[in-house]
């Protein structure tokens, strides 16, 4: 008899390969779809599998290769991620016995492969151990050893090896780029008053909030920022009636931090030029209490509607969507906003332990087309600001071309522009001392690489100083 999760962790991670699909989206849809006949446990073993096996694909296919005659290309995607599976469940996951691990596997090779598949696949699983995961750390070289055996592509290696020159600080951000990420959630201040608010104007505490969520056996305590609540044992989170009444929504630190370092006033036109799903978009909502202008664009009408659908839920009426693409300049819209938010497309290598697909779906020549798209952006949007007006320029990556050296292109041809200092302390959404820890400005930008607290990412403050 075939076991439903591990058949269910099997497609998804077929889609994933097949598809280039998204595996965080990929693991919501079949969740979504067989729900009902699902338990919690089912759908946190789902998910540790799915997640496990992306993650540390590599390293996996390195044991298959140890022990498989046949090489990994001739090898049919059901079947490799069949071992792939096993195999992360045999050397990751102590929990589960190898026995259960191995006859598991066997049986989704009988029904997705050919009948000599299941021997295959019982072959290899009974000769893998813990140790042969432990022998990589035995490699000579650097580059290679820490590749395989943090599951990163080697051409990301070389180029954090080139970047940073310390090869110790590179296996540090590899190691990090694998622990699992915290939930975090940012409370919606449109419908959460502080405690010492006299008139709640039918809001509840921040307090209460924490109450509800304790009462549902979620563990909660206070993440580095002020409107941030790290959750932990939150099962289904978007199903909870104070999710679904705008309480609060999901989103990592890090990207709250960006529309906080905006610091956008209230009557101020903005403009969130790479918008969606909207959770920067709205939090700058929130930041500016309702009030000013948020113009949201995106190239896709159907992520559009995902801002528009956020902003629905949370209660804000000061977003206007906008179907644009941001690549392309539009002289209309020439000096027309107070700010200006460009998180733009990117690699996403800061943020590979929530999206670990990443790291299998690009290559070393993808930074050349990513970048020109990036400069394309900084280039037509900061045409659109005013004169004095401030510009936040970001990506979730910590490549220097993604980044530094895309400010520095753009700082050279536009002499009006300089870099604002971003001055964190001076703000009252921070007031973590631990955050300043973590958070460091190096030469007025904010390079952070991963770290057991947060992801990797870029801020830069720009501004028009021509007046």
């Amino acid at each position: 008899m075939i076991d439903k999760t591990r058949e269910l962790a099997l497609k998804i991670l077929y889609k994933i390969d097949k598809e280039k699909a998204y595996s965080n989206i990929v693991l919501n849809e079949m969740i979504n779809q067989n729900k009902k006949e699902l338990t919690n446990k089912d759908i946190g073993l789902i998910s540790e599998i799915v997640y496990g096996t992306t993650t540390w694909r590599l390293t996996l296919d390195e044991i298959i290769k140890k022990y498989s005659n046949i090489k990994l290309k001739k090898i049919s995607n059901w079947i490799l991620n069949i071992l792939r599976m096993g195999i992360y469940q045999i050397v990751f996951l102590d929990k589960i016995p190898k026995s259960a691990a191995v006859n598991e596997s066997v049986n989704l090779a009988k029904r997705y492969g050919h009948k000599s598949s299941s021997n295959f696949v019982n072959a290899i699983l009974r000769k893998v151990t813990v140790k042969d995961y432990e022998d990589f750390s035995k490699i000579e070289d650097d580059i290679q050893r820490i590749a395989i055996t943090n599951s990163m592509p080697v051409w990301i290696i070389e180029e954090l090896a080139k970047q940073l020159g310390d090869m110790k600080k590179v296996e540090e951000i590899a190691i990090n780029s694998n622990l699992r990420p915290h939930l975090a959630i940012r409370i919606n201040n449109l419908k959460i008053a502080e405690k010492n608010e006299q008139n709640l104007k039918g809001k509840i505490t921040k307090q209460d909030l924490i109450k509800k969520l304790e009462e549902k056996n979620i563990k909660v305590k206070q993440g580095l920022l002020k409107d941030f609540l790290i959750v932990e044992n939150a099962k289904n989170i978007e199903n909870m009636e104070e999710f679904r009444q705008g309480l609060f929504t999901i989103q990592d630190e890090t990207a709250g931090l960006i529309p906080i370092i905006l610091n956008p006033n209230k009557t101020d036109v903005i403009l969130d030029a790479c918008s969606s799903p909207g959770g920067k978009t709205t939090y700058l909502a929130e930041l500016m209490e309702n009030q000013g202008k948020i113009e949201a664009w995106d190239i896709h009408e159907h992520r559009t509607k995902l801002v528009e659908n956020a902003a629905k839920r949370l209660g804000i009426t000061n977003i206007e969507t906008k179907v644009n693409d941001a690549t392309i300049y539009n002289e209309k819209y020439k000096e027309k906003f107070d700010k200006i938010l460009l998180d733009v497309p990117c690699l996403g290598i800061g943020v590979l332990r929530r999206k670990p697909d990443i790291k299998w779906q690009k290559s070393k020549e993808n930074i050349n087309e990513i970048t020109k798209i990036q400069k394309k952006i900084l280039e037509n949007c900061s045409q659109y600001l005013k004169k004095g007006g401030e510009l936040v320029y970001s990506t979730c990556s910590i490549l220097k071309e993604e980044n530094e050296n895309v400010i520095k292109e753009f700082i050279q041809k536009h002499k009006n522009f300089c870099i604002e200092n971003i001055k964190i302390k001076e703000n009252d959404k921070i007031q973590n001392k631990e955050f300043f820890e973590i958070y460091k400005n190096n030469n007025n930008y904010l390079q952070v690489y991963q770290n057991y607290e947060t992801d990797g990412f870029f801020i830069c403050k720009l501004k028009n100083k021509m007046y």
